[in-house]
């Protein structure tokens, strides 16, 4: 058994380093179905899928189940991207539902604590499992709360603060958006190899994938770009490419 990171970065290598966020609004009908045509069709062009809380929501243990299955088939990894926050007990109790509806890492908020995340870490690395954590999020509303100043003697803001905690408490990642190309560069220096750096936000919200590739990012994350494309696999294909830096 390996782990996550390992296995991730095992299938970037011949997938390269895109992760399909498969986050459809309420109007899309046979939610199961339509991801696992996702899955079929433009597998040999991503590394992972992430399903987000209210993709899940919709569906049944089952169903999830089986697109978890079903992604495995082809190596890919799943992201269960549900922001997990809160104490101890529950958050144990939901990673254990996770896993069971074959996730292979979660990401979750660092605003519970380090010391609550350091325990998240430790229990998921038991299994083998995979945690990410939010840095600094794509929308530009994020600033308000990820700029946010918490340290006014040594003027750190709170995306500092949360990269902190993320190295201390040994995270597999953390959620950068590629709104933010700088921020990118700055976490890419600090933490290195320590974790890898996830980039939401590519095209529909105007990040760009060769530029937070070449900022230090490891893995893009791209929705609406992809799944309201005419051709997805094309898209999927022209940025695998980018993501090899070609």
């Amino acid at each position: 058994m390996t782990t996550f990171k390992t296995r991730l970065s095992q299938i970037s290598k011949s997938n390269g380093k895109v992760i399909l966020a498969n986050d459809y609004n309420p109007s899309v009908k046979n939610l199961k179905n339509q991801t696992i045509k996702n899955i079929k069709e433009l597998n040999p062009f991503l590394c992972a899928i992430k399903l987000n809380f209210h993709l899940l929501l919709p569906l049944s243990g089952n169903e999830i189940l089986k697109i978890n299955t079903y992604a495995h088939k082809f190596g890919l990894q799943t992201i269960a991207d549900i922001k997990l926050n809160d104490i101890g007990n529950t958050n144990s109790v939901t990673l254990e539902n996770l896993w069971n509806l074959g996730f292979d890492a979660v990401i979750a908020n660092p605003i519970m604590g380090l010391d609550s995340l350091k325990n998240l870490v430790k229990s998921a690395h038991k299994k083998e499992k995979g945690v990410i954590t939010l840095c600094h999020m794509s929308a530009p509303e994020a600033q308000l709360s990820y700029d946010m100043e918490i340290n006014v003697e040594k003027k750190q803001k709170l995306y500092e603060l949360f990269l902190n905690w993320a190295i201390n408490s040994k995270v597999d990642g953390i959620v950068v958006g590629a709104t933010f190309p700088e921020i990118i560069k700055y976490c890419h220096k600090k933490a290195g190899k320590k974790l890898n750096i996830f980039s939401p936000g590519i095209g529909t919200q105007g990040g760009d994938a060769k530029n937070v590739i070449n900022s230090g990012t490891d893995y893009l994350i791209v929705g609406r770009t992809i799944l309201n494309s005419k051709n997805p696999v094309s898209v999927a294909k022209e940025l695998q490419l980018q993501s090899f830096g070609k």
